[in-house]
């Protein structure tokens, strides 16, 4: 771990070279600043979104309207986060990427 003004932080995993909007599937995350609960809350084992957790939930299934190259898999929203798959197509040569499980 590195030091970026006097803090801790994991150094990125992201790969120097490449160039990610190439088409793939692409896991995510989008954390909220200082880690701060905006989203909701889990109640039971189970998430229960709040009024502006409810907006993301919106947004993020819109995400396909305004990329007509972007499908989206599996997302889950948390208090301070959301997961996802976002899947990018190549709309020039009709490649769809597949998901390849290397056993």
């Amino acid at each position: 771990m590195s030091l970026f003004q006097n803090k801790y932080r994991i150094e990125s995993t992201r790969l120097k070279h490449y160039d990610y909007s190439n088409p793939g599937w692409y896991y995510v995350t989008i954390n909220t600043k200082n880690h701060k609960y905006y989203f909701g809350d889990v109640a039971n084992e189970k998430m229960i979104l709040n009024k502006l957790g409810q907006i993301v939930n919106e947004k993020w299934d819109e995400i396909p309207k305004h990329f007509t190259n972007i499908e989206l898999d599996y997302y889950q929203i948390m208090p301070n986060h959301i997961h996802g798959i976002i899947i990018i197509n190549d709309v020039e040569t009709g490649y769809i990427p597949s998901l390849q499980i290397n056993q």
